[in-house]
């Protein structure tokens, strides 16, 4: 076991992690840039005073809306507990600043010095009122839960302004514990997995009970989640305490049933699904005790060292079943239709694996590319490369990308959708935009990243001039976010002046997003699905 547990460490933490970091540095540098905008507007600009149930919060309008960062929405959390109620604060809070990402490291290794335990905060952006203020309540309420492999990332990385403005919609995006600090399991730890999962419920909470303060409606709530933070949606669909919590759902790039075979995300790892049974979580926290020098659990709460504790996130990236806040596994919960019967909207990026191509090389040889297939698929190997055969691509690299993205992310997403479309109204969408925006310096010279993993979010929130978009680009995103507000309004995407985007009714038909080009597109033969279902 020791063995085991860390060589999948290593690899988890320099493959995986290394990916969603530099997602994150992306998107915090325009984050920061934001902050460093908002410290000059809030010196002129007019504050917005709230009342929440546990105090008054100070926020800054601006252009059309009120936004309202760090706004705790549970107390600090004591290490592998439940989140508790944040206590009431006297006067009023300054809700300027983003609070404390969770405790993550930073891109050298390190710990990110941004980034605390004490870290439960959320952000909540709501259309400029009028009148009686904000009070009358009755906008859709859409929360975003963010990706980083459930090792990094923060709300606050998201601007929700553009969702609001467009929708007329609050959008609240959350904090939640990260890596050890919220998927670790022990022995005798009852809820070992599920911190992070808990964190984001008491969030909801939070927002069933404060919406009308900020002009939403609680009985309309969305949540929403791009990769790892699409796979919280998919947990709370299954969770019992997530009941009457959201009434709608959007997963992008998360599906349930996602899952990588060995040195499928990056070289040489080992097969990583979403979700780990509770008793492998608690093997590998007596393991990671064992390492620290922690033969019971009360010692590995009292460590001190937070960047030594991070460095084991590798063997706590996935949430725990057997638990009861997933009493199943999401995947098979699903597919027996033990999930709430809300709207669902789902989706991929169409090159979804083009991002993780590069953590093989700049380029593969030929006799590279099939030995990387016989690693990840053994005998079935020549079966796949004669249906991705290296002379049909431009490069082999682009072979092996089309061949993870089409077992590990699309086509498990079909079988998701089509698992929740025999109980529910399940909306499906392919985005597919050819040229989307590149995160510079991670992509070889030339390599054509297409609609790479992740390249949607852009679409939905302001990232500035870290995600430019040509004209077209950006009638595309405003056509998204409509889509998208219009889903957490009314459960339906559909509105004046869209391509009408039918309801997915099982099979391989979708909807692709594109600039200028809205149109169904059959997945089996555009994602060879039906062989994946007959292989895996």
């Amino acid at each position: 076991m020791r063995s085991f547990v860390r060589r999948t460490s290593l690899r988890t933490v320099v493959g995986v992690l290394a990916v969603a970091l530099t997602t994150s540095l992306v998107v915090v540098a325009g984050s920061a840039a934001d902050s460093a905008a908002d410290s000059t507007r809030r010196d002129g600009a007019a504050r917005v005073v709230l009342a929440t149930d546990k105090g008054l919060v100070e926020g800054v309008a601006d252009g059309g809306t009120s936004v309202f960062q760090g706004v705790p929405y549970a107390a600090k959390p004591a290490r592998w507990t439940l989140p508790r109620p944040h206590p009431a604060w006297p006067g009023v809070r300054d809700a300027g600043r983003p609070g404390a990402k969770c405790a993550q490291l930073g891109a050298d290794g390190a710990l990110d010095p941004a980034s605390s335990e004490d870290c439960l905060f959320l952000n909540v952006t709501a259309p400029a009122s009028t009148g009686q203020g904000m009070a009358a309540g009755g906008r859709p309420v859409m929360v975003w839960f963010h990706g980083g492999a459930w090792a990094s990332g923060q709300g606050a990385e998201y601007d929700g302004r553009p969702l609001s403005r467009i929708g007329d919609a609050v959008v609240v995006t959350v904090n939640y514990r990260l890596g050890i600090f919220g998927y670790f399991g022990y022995p005798g730890l009852t809820d070992s997995g599920t911190f992070g999962l808990a964190d984001q419920q008491a969030a909801l909470r939070w927002v069933r009970r404060n919406a009308r303060a900020f002009g939403g409606d609680p009985a309309n709530v969305t949540i929403m989640g791009e990769s790892s933070g699409g796979a919280a949606v998919c947990a709370h669909l299954v969770s019992p305490g997530s009941a009457r919590l959201f009434h709608r759902a959007v997963i992008q790039s998360g599906s349930c049933r996602q899952n990588w075979p060995r040195n499928v995300m990056f070289p040489d790892s080992e097969p990583i699904r979403y979700w780990a049974p509770r008793s492998e979580l608690a093997a590998r926290g007596r393991q990671a005790g064992r390492d620290l020098g922690c033969r019971v659990l009360a010692c590995l709460r009292e460590v001190d060292d937070v960047a030594a504790l991070l460095t084991l996130n590798g063997e706590f990236t996935s949430p725990g079943y057997g638990t009861p806040i997933l009493p199943v596994d999401p995947v098979h919960a699903v597919r027996a239709g033990w999930f709430h019967r809300v709207p669902v909207l789902q989706g991929n990026t169409r090159d979804e694996h083009r991002y993780f191509a590069p953590l093989f090389g700049d380029s593969l040889s030929v006799s590279a590319y099939r030995a990387q297939l016989a690693k990840s698929f053994g005998g079935l190997a020549k079966a796949v490369e004669q249906r991705y055969p290296a002379s049909a691509y431009a490069s082999p690299l682009l072979a092996w990308a089309a061949v993870g993205t089409d077992s590990s992310w699309v086509c498990p997403t079909v079988r998701s959708s089509d698992d929740m479309a025999r109980r529910t109204k399940v909306y499906s969408f392919s985005f597919a935009d050819p040229t989307a925006a590149v995160l510079e310096g991670w992509f070889p010279p030339g390599f054509p990243s297409g609609a790479y993993h992740g390249s949607e979010v852009a679409y939905l929130f302001d990232f500035g001039p870290y995600a430019p978009m040509t004209p077209a680009q950006q009638r595309l995103a405003e056509q998204m976010r409509r889509y998208w507000t219009n889903f957490a309004r009314s459960g339906d995407p559909n509105g004046p002046g869209l391509p009408h985007w039918p309801a997915y009714r099982g099979g391989p038909t979708t909807e692709s997003l594109a600039p200028g080009n809205f149109r169904h597109v059959d997945l089996d033969r555009r994602h060879q699905c039906t062989f994946w279902r007959r292989s895996r």
